[in-house]
């Protein structure tokens, strides 16, 4: 679906659009893991102003490909959000169900403002309640591996995205 050299350069330019969006105040950026860990970590090299990093993990597919509906908060953060810019970056968007619960978590927190990023969005429109500021790409409405993504933890090491 895409290659190295295609994530690499929007991966830059979502840097520079994040990088001209914040140009004040303190910048957390929240990785929702596992997904995200490429993603995020080529993300934040490509941010060129002063930022903080932690991660959540929260979980809703298991081993299957579809999500169950049930989001599990494995990790939470420990930085405080309070006061904070913060962004979300998330490794895909699909039916919306686990970006809502963790957007209700965050939102409780009160950062000054709160945005997310997602790798990929499928545009699916069920459970979805919040708006995606920075997409990487629009992606079709097939499960994707690669580039962090997974299934049943397999995949996430593929420099590339790729149909399952």
């Amino acid at each position: 679906m895409y290659d190295e050299t295609a994530i690499a350069r929007r991966v830059g330019e979502l840097g520079a659009e994040i990088t001209d969006w914040y140009s004040d105040g303190d910048l957390l950026i929240l990785g929702a893991l596992k997904g995200s860990v490429i993603f995020f970590s080529d993300l934040i090299r490509r941010i060129e102003r002063p930022l903080q990093v932690d991660f959540v993990i929260a979980s809703s597919y298991g081993s299957g490909t579809e999500s169950s509906g049930a989001v599990h908060l494995v990790y939470d953060p420990e930085t405080r959000l309070e006061g904070k810019h913060l962004l979300l970056v998330e490794d895909i968007v699909d039916s919306g169900r686990t970006l809502n619960r963790l957007m209700g978590v965050l939102r409780e927190r009160r950062p000054s403002s709160l945005e997310v990023c997602a790798l990929l969005h499928k545009h699916i429109p069920t459970a979805l309640q919040e708006r995606v500021k920075f997409v990487g790409f629009d992606a079709p409405h097939e499960f994707l591996v690669g580039y962090g993504l997974d299934h049943a933890e397999d995949f996430r090491h593929l420099p590339y995205i790729a149909s399952l």
